[in-house]
């Protein structure tokens, strides 16, 4: 475990907090039971919250857990990066050197981001292109690295002064405390409460936290008059006046740092003629130490949170004893303290810190960040060299020297992209930008471009010769705005750049700032971004083959494959595929080809797409293109999906799950528990369906993904029969897609669910609306996959109002636009055309014209293909329509009606379809009808019969118990491997099981086939 943990206070007693304290503890023992607990302590400046920790450190450390600190650090009005993580996780490097790099092994490279010790003695880093996922990757790395590193011993990682913190340090703590799922960890932040004033940037961070039941919030209160005695006579080492009590608790109100403060002032004889101004209280001590101490408080106090010996010494001027006897002086009236590694010092309490640094002159703030400036540039080791690059900076830019301050941002600008601190990295760069007037031209002409900013053209030439310009500062803050989820920022940043733009003559920079306002207005919700890709389109057209024109193309290739896939897209992923080749832009080429291969799909060219797709997914694999090998892993099997073939799809999602897990992408392993949800859903493995779905909502942290988890928890709660749950989910998944962008592939979903439910809920006016706002639109080309479950929702929707008042105005009209919507959707894949059948009876049941004949082609239709749930509703119906067929029933009717309806109820009691359930047994009492077999004599009872096989199902569940596959099952009986694959699925749904392996323990269990009759010729 660590060293004992320091103590920055001056009581010796610990007065107090027995509820907080305790609080504390109880999570220490529910990590250690392998439960991870995420805390909040909040409270005003002063009030003890950092006095807290270090009791609960102590005695966490006691118990031999490991405790990790780390503070945000605070250079001027700066944070830097992760700070608080890259302090606790070196902590726990050299606390567990052989556990944590272990738990590091084969990612060293990616977490040298936030400790880059870990990068020493790698090959030099790879460069590659960043995207949306690269911040996700580094915080789903630490997640896991510190799950890992607490597995077998108690960690606990405090994290100090949120207040401070960065926003990148936000967003990873943010994401720690939403994914952490495993590991004996205990994650606990602290903020000072009375500084969070309603636009600082951790009040929203604190309001999402709240929302979270696995996050607990504790607020530090001040102490009573009896607890602020307590701490009196613990620091005066004797039992209090009464009247001292009074004045001191009446004066600091409770605040356990201002009880110090006066109760030393009394002390010390400097307690009268105070004024109740926090500052004066503050400044007492300090004004009553000696002027060299005085100067090296003030020096200190500009330096940041904590300021090293040898920079300390270089800034003060002071000879070497001269200074060591005024940090003595300092530290003996516990101005300052040693900090905790030993090289350094710091202000005993933050407050008085700032309190110092208000105090100082204008002329000598500038002076004293110059002097810490120049003494960095003149020796690099005084500071941690992963410090050094933002510590000067800061210095240069608080110094008010453009000169020198632009240079030194840009290159911090530079380390906070390479740690994927994205945000810092557009403070940095907006800094700049605020200097690029005031610098002298001869440093702007020395300047190159800092940095690559996807394909953005530099400056239209050779970036190594060419001069930076300001547009380039504005390109690179865009991307990191955009990067690091500021995009309200990012966004404003494009429209002053296209301004500058409108009379510049420059159609690639204008281009590539219209597709970057276009990936923004989307991910804000504020339109489909088309306007602003067809802008782009039309500044490229004409122009020679470039990064930028590819790379616009495919772009709008892609929008249009999601939006309105047609003609036009296929042209422009072509032209992309053409241009990135010409230039040599590879990763933009394989993004191209995958939409045109998905393009491919969708007009009908299924065979050539789906190899295409296969051979993508083959070259990025082999390349290393881990962002278009992930966007495949989501693409390929969404295609199988849609075109009915979910089993095929299932092995791919599998491997992208492990793929997207092994580059920490986030958003799209999320994509994929999604796609994984939906296939599992139409294979009627809906419990398996649900677990996905949950699993999409926990990793996935953008809108989309979570939007389309939301919509298949909706799904699944409508088909069994949840209609307050489906309604629920609906409302969130809209909410997550915005109504800005309706994407059919979001959209017609989205309608199909909100018809069900308004019928659900006996609204039919609300589900002829929503439908009657679908037809409007349209549907275009491609989007076959969700307008036929939609139309089939609405015209089952009219056919089950059938008869009711209410129903009658309008039908006609309804069932022939749902007929017209129909008639060009395509019908060239079985899932398609069993769609088609199965629409067509529907409408023809809202009209009372269906027949049997009509539900026994649907039935047909559905039956070679794996989807349960689809093929047991028209069952139900080919049941309904036999029974009541004009002229009555013959016995053959009825006999076959029973074991359709036998089929219908065991599959939905099975998948838990409680409605399908209830409409079946209706319709059986109705008819008369008894869904269980009938028994066979005493003595004579066929177990196989009595679970309602056929003759045939029972041939074919015993070479399913002797493990044969569909094809060798279809050899051995003479009948087509379809015809297997269906008499499978019905064996399954009767015994309500899962799979083929269970279904053959069941048949051994019950005793179905003796060991002589499993090896027996089949017979006729």
């Amino acid at each position: 475990m660590l060293g004992p943990v320091q103590t920055r206070s001056v009581s010796p007693v610990f007065v107090g907090r027995t509820e907080e304290l305790n609080s504390l503890n109880e999570a220490l023992s529910r990590a250690a039971a392998g439960e991870p607990q995420a805390l909040l302590l909040g409270g005003e400046a002063g009030v003890g919250k950092t006095r807290l920790v270090e009791e609960f450190a102590t005695a966490a450390c006691r118990q031999g857990a490991v405790v990790a600190l780390g503070g945000c650090v605070e250079i001027g009005a700066d944070g830097l990066p992760f700070a608080p993580f890259s302090t606790a996780l070196r902590a726990l490097h050299r606390a567990l050197p052989a556990e944590f790099a272990e738990a590091a092994a084969g990612q060293e490279e990616e977490l040298a981001r936030l400790l880059p010790e870990m990068g020493e003695g790698l090959p030099a880093r790879r460069t590659g292109r960043h995207d949306e996922e690269s911040l996700a990757r580094l915080f789903e790395l630490t997640a896991r690295l510190l799950e890992r590193v607490a597995a077998e011993r108690t960690v606990v990682v405090a994290l100090e002064d949120l207040h401070w913190a960065d926003a990148s340090t936000r967003h990873l703590l943010a994401y720690l405390f939403r994914t952490l799922r495993t590991g004996r960890l205990v994650v606990l932040a602290t903020y000072r409460a009375d500084d969070i004033h309603r636009r600082h940037p951790l009040r929203p961070l604190l309001a999402e936290l709240d929302r979270l039941r696995t996050v607990r919030r504790i607020e530090l209160g001040r102490f009573t008059r009896d607890e602020v005695s307590r701490q009196i006579a613990g620091i005066l080492a004797t039992e209090p006046h009464p009247g001292q009590v009074d004045d001191i608790f009446e004066r600091s109100d409770g605040n356990a740092f201002f009880v110090e403060e006066l109760a030393v002032c009394a002390t010390e004889g400097c307690g009268t003629g105070l004024t109740d101004s926090l500052r004066d209280l503050l400044l007492v001590r300090v004004e009553g130490l000696p002027e060299s101490t005085q100067r090296v408080a003030r020096v200190v106090a500009e330096g940041g949170s904590t300021v090293e010996y040898r920079l300390l010494a270089a800034v003060s001027g002071l000879a070497e004893d001269d200074l060591i006897e005024a940090l003595r002086a300092a530290v003996n009236a516990n101005i300052l303290s040693p900090a905790p590694d030993g090289d350094g010092y710091r202000f005993r309490h933050s407050l008085v810190r700032e309190a110092v640094a208000d105090d100082l002159l204008p002329g000598e703030r500038s002076r004293l960040n110059r002097r810490y400036a120049e003494a960095l540039d003149a020796d690099p080791t005084l500071v941690p060299a992963d410090e050094r690059v933002m510590r000067l900076a800061s210095y240069w830019y608080h110094a008010q020297d453009p000169a020198k301050a632009l240079p030194a941002v840009l290159d911090a600008s530079v380390t906070a992209r390479r740690r994927h601190a994205y945000a810092e990295q557009l403070r940095l760069l907006e800094r700049a930008m605020e200097l690029w007037d005031t610098a002298p031209e001869d440093i702007r002409a020395a300047l190159r471009p800092v940095d690559f900013t996807e394909v953005y053209p530099p400056c239209g030439c050779d970036p190594a010769t060419t001069p930076l310009r300001y547009l380039d500062l504005m390109a690179e803050a865009a991307v990191a705005g955009r990067l690091g989820g500021e995009r309200e920022r990012a966004l404003k940043i494009t429209k002053r750049a296209l301004h500058l733009l409108e009379d510049d003559g420059d159609p690639l920079r204008a281009a590539w700032f219209w597709v970057q306002r276009s990936h923004l207005v989307q991910g804000l919700a504020r339109g489909d971004g088309w306007t602003e890709l067809a802008t782009a389109e039309e500044l490229v057209r004409g122009l020679p083959p470039s990064e930028v024109h590819a790379e616009v193309l495919s772009n709008f290739a892609n929008w249009s494959m999601v939006h309105c896939p047609g003609p036009e897209a296929v042209t422009a992923a072509e032209r992309a595929v053409e241009y990135a080749r010409m230039v040599g832009a590879r990763e933009i080429e394989m993004n191209a080809c995958l939409t045109n291969a998905g393009l491919a799909v969708e007009s009908g060219d299924v065979e050539a797409g789906l190899a295409e797709m296969f051979e993508i997914l083959r070259q990025t694999l082999d390349d290393g293109l881990t962002t278009v090998a992930s966007r495949v892993y989501v693409n390929l099997p969404n295609s199988l999906e849609a075109i009915g073939r979910s089993r095929e799809a299932i092995p791919i999602l599998e491997e992208g799950l492990d793929y997207a897990r092994r580059f920490r992408l986030s958003d799209k392993e999320a994509w994929i528990w999604g796609n994984l949800a939906e296939s599992l859903y139409s294979l009627g493995r809906w419990d398996q369906a649900a677990d996905a779905a949950v699993r999409a909502e926990l990793v996935g942290r953008s809108a989309r993904p979570r939007g389309f988890h939301a919509a298949n928890r909706a799904t699944l709660a409508l088909a069994r029969g949840e209609l307050s749950e489906a309604a629920r989910h609906l409302t969130a998944a809209r909410g997550y897609f915005g109504s800005h962008d309706r994407a059919p592939q979001h959209d017609l979903p989205l309608s199909a669910l909100a018809i069900g439910v308004a019928a659900g809920e006996g609204r039919l006016l609300d589900a002829r609306a929503e439908l009657e706002r679908v037809l409007d639109t349209g549907f275009s080309p491609g989007t076959q996959r969700y307008a036929w479950p939609l139309l089939l929702t609405a015209a089952t929707t009219e056919a089950d109002s059938l008869g009711l008042p209410v129903a009658e105005q309008d039908r006609s009209k309804i069932l022939d636009r749902i007929r017209e919507a129909a008639r060009p959707l395509a019908t060239n894949a079985p899932v398609w055309l069993a769609h088609e059948r199965w629409l067509r009876a529907e409408l023809l049941r809202a009209e009372s014209a269906d027949t049997p004949d009509h539900w026994s082609e649907a039935v047909t239709a559905f039956e070679p293909l794996e989807r349960p749930y689809d093929l047991a509703r028209v069952r139900h119906r080919l049941a309904q329509a036999l029974l009541f067929a004009p002229g009555g029933a013959e016995q053959p009717d009825r006999d076959r009606a029973t074991e359709l309806l036998r089929l219908a109820h065991a599959a939905a009691d099975h998948l838990g379809a409680r409605p399908l359930a209830d409409a079946v047994t209706l319709l059986a009492q109705r008819a008369r009808l008894t869904l269980r077999a009938a028994q066979s004599p005493a003595g004579d009872e066929d177990p196989a019969r009595s679970l309602g096989l056929t003759g045939r199902e029972r041939d074919v569940l015993r070479l399913v118990a002797l493990g044969r596959t569909n094809r060798q099952i279809a050899e051995e009986l003479f009948i087509s491997p379809k015809t297997a694959s269906v008499h499978v699925s019905n064996i399954l749904a009767k015994l309500t099981v899962s799979g083929r392996g269970e279904a053959a323990a069941v048949a051994h269990r019950l005793g179905l086939f003796p060991e002589r009759a499993l090896h027996a010729p089949v017979t006729e």
